[in-house]
Parts: C-alpha cells; structure tokens; sequence
C-alpha cells in the first residue's frame, strides 16, 4: 500500500473535527416553515404538560411517594428529551440550517441518548414499584423505603452517564473519512459512529449500549407484568382486580409508546426493511417526540390521584363545592 499523499493526510486531518449534515422531513424541504408549526406546538404541548405533572408532585405533600417520584422523574426525561430535540429541528423548519459543527452534534447526541436511557430506566423502575405494590402490598413500605428510592435514582443517573460520557469523547477524536451526512433530523451515535474510520469500536459499543438498555429493560418490564398478571388472578372480586389494573393502565401505555416505535426502527435498519424515507423519519419523530406528549395525558387520565390533585389546584372552590 502506497504512502498517503499530503493531499490526503490533509483530508483526514481536516474531518478529524468535521461539521455534520443533517437531512430534513423528506418531501417537505421546499416548505420548512409549514413543519415548524406542529413541531413547535407539540413541543409546546409537552412542556407544558410535563411541567404540570412536576409542578403537582412538587406541591403536593400527598404525592412524595415513590410512585410519584418516579412518574417526577419520567416528566423530567421527557421534558428533557423534547428540549434537546429542538434546536436542529427547529434549525431546519426555520432556517433549512443542515450543517451543525461537531462540538453541538456531540452535545445533542449525550444528550439524546442520556435522556432515552433515562426514560427506559425510569419506566423500569415503576415496573419494579407496581410489581412490589401488587404482588407484596404488605412489605411496600418496607421494601420500597426512602433509603431505597434514592439509591435507585442514583443508579439511574449512574447508569446514564456510564454508558454514555464516552461516546462523545470517543467520537470527537475519531477521524472521518466518509461523508458527514447523517440520516435523521438530529445526532444519534450509531449515525454518526459509521462515519468513522474504524467502524467497527462504534459497532461493538452500540451493540452494549442497546443490550444493556433496550433490550434488557423491557425484558425485564414485561417480566414484571407477568408477575402482576399472576397476583391478580388470586385477587377476590372483579371490582379488586380492576382496580388494581388500573394503577398499571397508564405505566403499561407509556411502555408500549416507548417501546414499540424503537423496536420497530431497530427492526426496519437490521434487516434493511424496504420503507420509504419519509416514514423511517416519521417513525423516528414518533418514537423521541410522541411519548413526552402523551406520556401526561394518560397519567393525569388512568390516575385519578393526579387528576383530582390538579383540579383542585386549578379549581378550588368548585372541588371543595364539590
């Protein structure tokens, strides 16, 4: 093999530190600024839902369960999520901005994977607390102490940073010597690991990464509601058993809005399903964009704790007329 040229060693050393280009909604480049509408309003929508979510169990002495710090702790993951989204979404509906520098695309890439790990981690925790509630209603208290509660959200701040503090310090000293373009709206570590030289640390790491996360938590979630499912068959009466399900109805909606959009898409980029680029993209928008929406509707809709704890924040006088 020849020496490289200094031509070439200039190329490699100048996508040591590369801008990476981002592609839009397919179909609607010529228009970004109808797209910017519904993205704003969604993201309006989740703030402002998860910061009603937040602002209850803050206020509410009677909601400082675990239950409920977990379901905090959710709305953080969500709010947090649809936030680091927006500046390269916006970027493109506003101003068709398809360049983002390295450092920023680094940062929104921790970011985003931080956030998700979070969501996965955080639904799996309230997995453990429904389980624990249902199965050993009488060792709750015991089991799931205060003790308990915050060394479970330490190891979930834990698990986010070790599984990812590496990936943008591993990644910003890569050289690139493919083309920077990434295939989604936003910067996501297997997009940007392929672009590397050597692919193949970036593979292996994605590969742990999603084991570790994304396959073992909704394992073991759906572990859990098999264990659910068995307790309430030994529960009395209908009326008992509905409304032990109930508690599980809104947890068990947000895991499957979670869950299914991810696992579709790591299905369709496996085996390399023929679909069209605007629904991969719209796929990929549902998965990162759609929980954080909905995630407070069912919630303040299954739980009737904090529904009535918000009219009565919001209504006083008619709740207490009531």
């Amino acid at each position: 093999m020849s020496p490289l040229s200094a031509q070439d060693t200039s190329n490699i050393s100048s996508l040591m530190a590369p801008t990476f280009l981002l592609v839009g909604l397919p179909g609607l480049e010529a228009a970004p600024s109808w797209w910017s509408v519904p993205l704003i309003t969604i993201y309006l929508l989740s703030a402002f839902g998860n910061g009603t979510i937040l602002w209850i169990i803050a206020l509410e002495p009677t909601l400082h369960r675990p239950m409920y710090f977990f379901l905090f702790l959710l709305s953080v993951s969500d709010v947090g999520l649809a936030t680091v989204l927006m500046p390269t979404l916006l970027g493109l509906a506003f101003a068709d901005a398809h360049t983002v520098p390295a450092s920023a695309c680094l940062l929104q890439m921790f970011f985003i994977h931080v956030f998700s790990v979070m969501e996965s981690s955080v639904l799996l925790a309230m997995a453990f607390d429904r389980a624990v509630a249902i199965c050993r209603p009488l060792h709750y208290p015991v089991i799931l102490t205060n003790g308990v509660i915050s060394k479970i959200a330490v190891a979930i701040a834990f698990r986010c940073l070790s599984l990812h503090l590496p990936l943008p310090i591993l990644l910003a000293r890569m050289p690139y010597c493919r083309p920077q373009v990434l295939t989604h709206s936003y910067c996501l570590h297997p997009d940007m690991a392929r672009l590397a030289c050597p692919e193949a640390w970036g593979a292996v790491y994605s590969l742990v990464v999603v084991l570790s996360a994304m396959v073992l938590d909704p394992l073991l979630i759906f572990f859990s509601y098999g264990l659910i499912g068995r307790a309430l068959q030994g529960v009395g009466s209908a009326e008992d058993r509905w409304k032990a399900g109930q508690t599980c109805a809104a947890h068990l909606s947000a895991v499957l809005l979670f869950y299914i959009p991810m696992i579709l898409l790591a299905l369709i980029d496996r085996f390399k399903l023929p679909l069209p680029p605007p629904a991969h993209t719209l796929l990929s928008y549902v998965h990162f964009l759609l929980p954080p929406l909905m995630n407070p509707v069912l919630y303040s809709v299954k739980m009737k704790e904090i529904r009535e704890k918000i009219l009565k924040r919001l209504l006083p006088t008619k709740v207490g007329c009531a």
